[in-house]
């Protein structure tokens, strides 16, 4: 088994309320578990306007897979045009790292 995590922090545009930052960044995150069958949520900069952190999380049998997958999220959020995507953390954990 190997799990894969991203985290992502993201710059959004011109969002002046927390309702505003909820419409762009919902849609994404729906997008992220359609198009990827991830796990993904909104785990950070809760009360920030402009700011959102946003992770991913698969599991599957094969490295390369969850490093496809991963590298397919980061990706996409990168190409949304309302969001800048600022950093991206990564960590992948094999059989032998958990134990």
């Amino acid at each position: 088994m190997v799990v894969g995590v991203l985290v992502c922090d993201l710059l959004l545009g011109d969002i002046r309320s927390l309702k505003q930052k909820r419409a762009v960044v919902r849609p994404i995150v729906a997008e992220l578990r359609r198009r990827f069958e991830v796990t993904a949520a909104e785990t950070g900069s809760a009360e920030l306007h402009r700011r959102a952190e946003v992770s991913v999380a698969v599991v599957a049998s094969a490295h390369g897979h969850v490093v496809d997958v991963l590298d397919g999220c980061e990706r996409a959020l990168a190409a949304h045009p309302e969001v800048e995507l600022l950093s991206a953390r990564r960590r992948v954990l094999d059989d032998d790292d958990l134990g």
